[in-house]
Order: structure tokens, then sequence, then C-alpha cells
């Protein structure tokens, strides 16, 4: 709804001004953070549009204050189309912030290193580990870990889900979302792959308890 469209007061103009500029850079914002290949600059995008959505969260505050204030003054139908406004604001403040949980959860996913044997200093770890955990620990401890990385999992797919619902009542910010969307959902099946990874680890690691073999970590 344009700010044509409804009778507003200058107060209530200049808030909505702001709610609007404010909307144009989340939705630049999110679409640089996929530009971005480095994650400690996506975390620091990330931030900075945090930022931007708690300065709007206070500016529809703002919005509402001004409204009741106006409310008096104005006749029933601009008061309802202005509350309509306020809703859709609102909606649309929810999209970003259920975007960028998802965003959040994604940059986690990337940092999980699940039984890395390419990396020197966590296979060490696990070495220094599996020496002062007895047999069936090591593969309790394994289970639990992989359950952990599966409920992650299955919270993320939750947030995807309810995103896209979300975006489907903002259908002109959900054309310019839908690949990062797809994006994420790439990364998930990334982790699912991980996830079979260290599955047949631990079947390994198993197998090698109850063979008649010392066990050994590699």
């Amino acid at each position: 709804m344009a700010a044509s469209d409804v009778p507003m007061s200058p107060e209530l103009e200049q808030v909505d001004g702001k709610i609007r500029d404010i909307f144009r850079a989340l939705q630049n914002g999110f679409q640089k953070i996929d530009e971005i290949k480095d994650s400690n600059r996506q975390s620091k995008q990330l931030e900075e549009l945090t930022g931007k959505m708690r300065e709007c969260k206070r500016l529809i505050k703002e919005f509402d204050r001004v409204l009741k204030d106006e409310e008096k003054r104005n006749t029933s139908e601009v008061n309802k189309q202005l509350n309509d406004k306020k809703q859709f604001m609102i909606k649309e403040l929810n999209y970003y912030v259920t975007l960028r949980k998802t965003y959040q959860s994604s940059l986690g996913n990337k940092r999980i290193e699940l039984f890395d044997a390419g990396n020197g200093h966590v296979a060490e770890d696990n070495v220094q580990m599996a020496s002062e955990m007895s047999n069936q620990q090591l593969i309790d401890s394994g289970m639990k870990q992989m359950d952990q990385t599966d409920q992650a999992i299955e919270r993320s797919k939750m947030v995807v889900a309810q995103t896209v619902e979300v975006g489907a009542q903002t259908a002109t910010t959900l054309t310019q979302q839908t690949d990062q969307m797809k994006r994420i959902g790439n990364e998930l099946d990334s982790v699912h792959f991980s996830l079979k990874k260290a599955s047949q680890m631990v079947k390994e690691i198993g197998r090698q308890v109850l063979s008649p073999c010392p066990f050994i970590l590699v």
C-alpha cells in the first residue's frame, strides 16, 4: 500500500517514509548476502540488517502511537486503512525476521565440522577424546552428535517452510527471495550428506568394537 493511498498527517507520513526506506534497505541487504562468499563478512552483514530490523520495530511502534493519538480526528474508514497498513508493515517485518533466522541457521551449519579427518587439529582432538572414553561411550557419543545434528536440520527445514509461507503473504518480496531459499535448501542437503558420512563412521566404529582387533580411531 503506497503512502498516497491513505490520507495521513505529516507526522505519520514521516514515520511511514522511514519505515519504507528500511524495508528497501533490508531487501537490498539480504540480496547482497548471497554475493558475499566469506562467512565472517556474511555474519557482519547480518548483524547490520538486524540493527535495521530493531529500528524498524521501533518505528512501527511509533506509527501505532501516532495513529492512536489521531484516531479521534480521522473517519472510521481512514482508521481502518491505517490499521491495515500497520498490519502489513508488521507482516513484512516478520518476514525479514524469519529470513534472518534462516540465514543464521545456514551460517551455523557451514561451521559444523562433523568427524572431519581432513582437519589435523580436529582429528587430534578426536583421538585424544577417544583415548579417554570406553568403546561404548564413544559409540554413544557419536550417536548423540548425530541426533543433535538431525534435530538442527529439522529446525532449519521448519524455518525455511515458515519463511516460504510468510513470503506468500508478501508476493512482491517473495519473487526476489525465491533464489535465496533454493540456495539455503541446497546447503541443508549438504548437511544431510555430512550426516550420512557420520553415520557410516559410527557403524565402522561399532564393527571395530565387535572385532577381536584392538580399537583404533583414525
